[in-house]
């Protein structure tokens, strides 16, 4: 992206050099048509005037034609006069004195993208690291940025570098990899802070990559795994509680009605015997109770055995 607006500015500049140039020729053109004299071996002294004055107009056109500026929609021209703070010029044309104006800097305003990266910070817990970050920020007052620091963008990404590592240094390693967002905020008001003074606002701080020994990437990863085990029996836990509270409802439920239980019990016969069990076994109270109550008709079959072979 730098590149091509680099591309497109300098074909801007080569566009604006060419119109200069067609200008001069034109003027030099007229100027020599008007003031040539010919078929004259001795100039007069009124020649030499209009020769000097031709001079002069065709210089007069050269300051005005170099006089003429340009700025892109998101660029701002600080304009010195003298040396001294005149104004801010831009976008689109604009004139500078000649001889007395100069450009002393031009200032993007857009937002840009800064990266930025520490070299083996120590952590809170005594952890070598090594962060690398991007910083979103933008130029609000190009006067105050050109006219108060020397190299406003190396001072915004060296002010990003030291807040990184005193952040890094103030914190342990398990809350840099778990809760970056809150160090991105705390680096970015930080940063803010002296920024603000120069004419320059810090959008957003983005913490891209943690690097942390090979020595140490082993232990954490075994802690990690032992932290998702743990959470996981955690969960079984909290499941066979949450079962445990259901069953317990529902005896007391059972416990009031007595056809509700001997319902249940008959469903879980008949999901047994859906399953194409040969054998089931069944508790001696159930079957004494089937046979009773000859659930099943097993008594009338019987019977009606019987009278068939009478």
């Amino acid at each position: 992206m730098n590149l091509f607006n680099s591309g497109v500015k300098k074909k801007a500049d080569h566009t604006l050099a060419l119109i200069r140039f067609i200008v001069l020729v034109i003027t030099a053109a007229v100027i020599l048509i008007v003031y040539h004299v010919p078929g004259k071996s001795v100039l007069h002294l009124e020649d030499l005037q209009g020769m000097w004055a031709g001079f002069a107009v065709f210089l007069v056109v050269l300051l005005l034609v170099f006089s003429i500026r340009k700025a892109d929609e998101w660029e701002r021209a600080i304009v010195l006069r003298f040396g001294k703070f005149r104004k801010v010029r831009g976008p689109g044309l604009f004139f500078l004195v000649p001889l007395a104006d100069r450009i002393a800097q031009i200032v993007d305003i857009r937002i840009r993208v800064s990266d930025f990266s520490t070299q083996r910070t120590l952590t809170s817990d005594s952890v070598t690291v090594n962060v690398d970050a991007i910083c979103f920020w933008l130029v609000w007052d190009p006067q105050k940025a050109v006219l108060e620091v020397e190299n406003y963008i190396d001072a915004v990404v060296l002010s990003s570098k030291t807040a990184l590592r005193t952040s890094i240094s103030s914190h342990d390693l398990s809350t840099f990899l778990e809760r970056s967002d809150i160090i991105e905020k705390q680096i970015q008001e930080e940063v803010d802070k002296k920024t603000t003074e120069w004419g320059i606002t810090v959008l957003h701080i983005e913490i891209v990559d943690i690097q942390i020994p090979e020595a140490l990437q082993d232990s954490l990863s075994r802690i990690a795994q032992a932290e998702r085990e743990k959470k996981g029996r955690i969960l079984l836990a909290e499941a066979e509680i949450e079962i445990a509270k259901k069953l317990e409802e529902a005896i007391l439920i059972y416990a009031k009605n007595e056809g509700t239980m001997k319902l249940k019990i008959l469903s879980i016969l008949n999901e047994g015997l859906k399953a194409g069990n040969s054998m089931m076994l069944v508790p001696n109270s159930i079957s004494e109770e089937l046979e009773t109550k000859d659930i099943f008709g097993l008594k009338a079959l019987n019977e009606i055995k019987r009278i068939k072979k009478e």
